[in-house]
């Protein structure tokens, strides 16, 4: 059986970073996770590309327009949804996350879903950084290895 496995070295890869401007305290966070990550394997810090958004849901259209460019390697998203009363956070997540995916699969350039989609405020917190982790890092790392996958299988 011929196994193919990626390394998560990021040396030579460019990647965009899309973050919203929305739950800004939570995703400054994810951003710094995210970017220390990318430079902890090997990556140069001039190699990535940090776009705004101003929400979750207008993430897909910027990361289908950075990842058609044909300058970067892959996309990072990251963003926070919490849960209030209404449903604006079902809607709001849900097509963030479908969007998302639609764009990598389009245009095969690996896109992660680094947008927290939590119940609340304390649970976004122990994701950007404190007990469950930095799930900014853990989507960098996600591209880093896909993205190597991808040249490796040409």
């Amino acid at each position: 059986m011929q196994r193919i496995e990626a390394t998560l070295l990021a040396t030579d890869l460019k990647l965009a970073i899309v973050n919203t401007r929305w739950n800004h305290f939570i995703v400054d966070r994810l951003v710094e996770g995210a970017v220390s990550a990318f430079v902890q394997h090997g990556g140069n810090q001039e190699n990535l590309a940090l776009v705004t958004a101003p929400g979750s849901f207008e993430v897909p259209l910027l990361a289908k327009k950075l990842a058609q460019s044909g300058r970067y390697d892959g996309v990072v998203c990251l963003g926070a949804v919490i849960k209030g009363a209404t449903d604006h956070y079902d809607f709001v997540a849900g097509n963030a996350a479908s969007g998302l995916a639609s764009v990598s699969l389009d245009t095969l350039i690996p896109v992660a879903f680094g947008i927290l989609t939590t119940d609340s405020i304390e649970q976004a917190i122990e994701r950007a950084g404190t007990k469950a982790g930095n799930k900014g890092a853990e989507a960098v790392l996600a591209v880093i290895e896909t993205a190597n996958l991808l040249r490796q299988l040409g």
